[in-house]
């Protein structure tokens, strides 16, 4: 990892020394600016996605980390004050995507939740677009069926219901109960989070 403060910082985001910074951290695993300003940090963030064209999560504890996390991909703030929202971590909540309460939760909010949202997703598309094949396709052979007439095969309360009712119950219930690898798994085996994008 690189641990760089917040004078060097300042050296380092010249237009002189951003590509020597930048290939120094290709190599790092992770890049900790301590005592920066916010704007150093949202311009950091937003060089690292601009020119590295890198997915950035950027994860802070107060108000002076509000423009860094609207910069980055993903933002996180940890407090142990975020269940009380105080003014000073309200606004800062209001503009990351994820508030927990400790830093050990962001590993189970990952690799596990993270996870899971990303399979239950990735079959939620493909049952949506299953289902309009299939009705399209019903629609398709209808028309031969009526001599291209443009009668409608449905009423439109059917339809509705087809929506509704018929087509959105098992996404619903897929989403909330699916779980295709249980957490203790997820969290001794990290591997699997990069395995299943």
């Amino acid at each position: 990892g690189l641990v760089i403060d917040g004078r060097t910082l300042e050296h380092v985001l010249h237009d002189s020394l951003q590509n020597i910074f930048l290939e120094l951290t290709e190599k790092c695993r992770a890049v900790v600016c301590c005592q920066a300003t916010p704007l150093q940090k949202s311009v950091l963030v937003k060089l690292v996605r601009s020119k590295l064209k890198a997915m950035t999560l950027a994860v802070g504890d107060g108000a002076n980390d509000v423009s860094m996390i609207q910069v980055a991909d993903t933002g996180f703030i940890f407090n142990s004050l975020v269940i009380s929202f105080p003014s000073c971590v309200l606004q800062a909540v209001m503009a990351s995507d994820f508030a927990i309460s400790q830093f050990r939760h962001l590993r189970k909010l990952l690799l596990v939740h993270g996870h899971w949202c990303y399979t239950r997703l990735t079959n939620m598309v493909l049952y949506f677009f299953y289902k309009n094949v299939t009705y399209v396709n019903l629609l398709f052979w209808y028309q031969f069926f009526c001599g291209f007439s443009g009668t409608s095969m449905t009423d439109y309360w059917i339809l509705i219901l087809f929506n509704l009712l018929f087509t959105s119950v098992p996404p619903i219930i897929y989403g909330v109960f699916d779980k295709d690898v249980s957490a203790e798994i997820l969290m001794e085996l990290p591997q699997l989070y990069a395995m299943s994008q």
